[in-house]
């Protein structure tokens, strides 16, 4: 495995982290007293303010971000290009995303919007580096 695949294991698992920051409050609660509803969770999570609504958008975009770093990085490999070039391209994408996620938590808007950028800049690179 390249550390480019271990970094597409590691950002399928960001959304995951996020939505244990979003949802973690209402664990160990019951329903009846705001407590995360398992029966209902898109309803629970559409109604979270602050903090936690911050880190279920955060979820929502890291798995909107996912298809194009795969792609990414498997065209990049599929076209032979320079694996430590596509391994730098997808740390610096994993390191941009974990700092996204922390601006959005953080509600640092401008910062969390360039942060998106560097990330998806780091994508389209890969389909041009072969």
């Amino acid at each position: 495995m390249t550390i480019a695949e271990l970094c597409i294991l590691i950002a399928c698992l960001l959304p995951i982290v996020c939505a244990w920051i979003a949802k973690q409050k209402g664990f160990g609660k019951p329903r009846r007293e705001g407590g995360f509803d398992n029966h209902n969770p898109r309803q629970w999570l559409a109604n979270l303010q602050g903090l936690p609504a911050r880190a279920h958008a955060a979820q929502m975009n890291s798995f909107e971000a996912l298809p194009i770093f795969i792609a990414g990085v498997l065209v990049a490999e599929r076209m032979q290009a320079a694996q430590g070039t596509i391994d730098g391209l997808a740390i610096a994408f994993i390191a941009a995303r974990v700092a996204y996620i922390g601006a959005y938590l953080a509600d640092r808007a401008n910062l969390r919007s360039l942060l998106w950028v560097l990330g998806l800049g780091c994508c389209i690179a890969m389909f041009f580096i072969g």
